[in-house]
């Protein structure tokens, strides 16, 4: 598929075989243009082989103290999506016995949406135990991200989810996390059918600040980006 920007061939060593400039812009580009699709508006096609890989590598260029790879993916094909609507059936069940016919088949639906879907878990006791879980967690946001990213630059579309099924005995048996494992999320991918409005995003005076500063005035906004 058409990607939103040129990309920017890696030359031997992983120096990118490009100006810093030039580098620049095609990084603000596409980080502007990575927006939330939600799983019911990505349809077929999903990435195929070739795109999959990329995204998945992308993944491994995080930050990882230590190197000791602090978390995984774990792929959910379309014949495990039965199992995985159950276990959301089960969980909402679990919270709330007197849900609806409908409130269970919406929660076995989510399982169904995305063409390509795959759950983020961090692990919190791999390799070094002086690395803490939420330094372990940002490594996997960050690898969450370039993921994000190298999806939008593929031109699809790609979405975070999660709930409180992520937290359920069933999903940790389906998925057999282990005791210092945590899923973290849920990812998926698809062809874009429809947007919504751009939210607004917002900009370095919302979040910026210098110790010893002065108290920070009222917020602005920025311009909404896609």
């Amino acid at each position: 598929m058409d990607a939103c920007a040129p990309m920017v061939a890696p030359v031997e060593g992983g120096t990118p075989a490009a100006a810093p400039g030039e580098l620049a812009a095609v990084a603000a580009t596409l980080i502007q243009a990575r927006q939330t699709i939600l799983p019911k508006r990505l349809a077929e096609p999903a990435p195929p082989a070739a795109e999959f890989a990329q995204i998945v590598a992308a993944a491994g260029q995080a930050p990882d103290h230590g190197q000791i790879l602090p978390w995984r993916l774990v792929r959910v094909p379309q014949a495990q999506r039965g199992p995985l609507a159950e276990v959301f059936a089960a969980a909402l069940l679990g919270r709330d016995a007197r849900a609806t016919p409908e409130q269970v088949a919406q929660a076995r639906d989510k399982a169904y949406r995305s063409p390509e879907l795959l759950l983020v878990v961090v692990d919190g006791e791999r390799g070094d135990p002086q690395i803490d879980l939420h330094e372990r967690i940002v490594s996997a946001g960050c690898a969450v991200q370039n993921m994000l990213l190298m999806a939008t630059a593929l031109g699809y579309g790609s979405a975070l989810t999660s709930g409180k099924a992520l937290k359920s005995a069933g999903l940790r048996t389906l998925f057999g996390l282990g005791a210092g494992e945590h899923a973290l999320c849920f990812l998926s991918l698809g062809t874009v059918q429809s947007r919504k409005r751009a939210r607004l995003r917002p900009v370095p005076t919302d979040y910026l600040r210098t110790l010893g500063g002065e108290p920070p005035d009222e917020p602005s906004r920025a311009d909404p980006l896609l």
